[in-house]
């Protein structure tokens, strides 16, 4: 079993996500591209105890890398995969880098 810090990269932090958080209390993070859906649902209810047994769905979508040039040499971004946790309305959203 891995941990919840080697499923869950990092939160992403954009305006789509902090609108999704505040609308319909949806959660944004980067996960590694082979977690499932029960792995990514027993990561967030591991590493955010205020949120064990309110998370209601988890879905996720695929991207693949992009190409990067610099001058002649080309190169490829990793592909990556996004995971939207929605919890109850009722649960304490943890705060990711927001300014008080």
């Amino acid at each position: 079993m891995r941990g919840p810090f080697q499923i869950l990269r990092r939160p992403l932090i954009t305006e789509k996500s902090m609108t999704a958080r505040e609308r319909s209390h949806t959660l944004c993070f980067q996960v590694t591209p082979n977690a499932t859906k029960a792995e990514i649902r027993a990561a967030i209810e591991e590493a955010f105890k205020e949120l064990r047994g309110k998370v209601l769905s988890v879905r996720t979508a695929n991207f693949p890398g992009k190409e990067r040039r610099r001058g002649q040499t080309s190169g490829h971004r990793p592909d990556w995969k996004k995971a939207f946790v929605r919890v109850k309305a009722d649960a304490k959203l943890p705060q990711f880098g927001e300014s008080a």
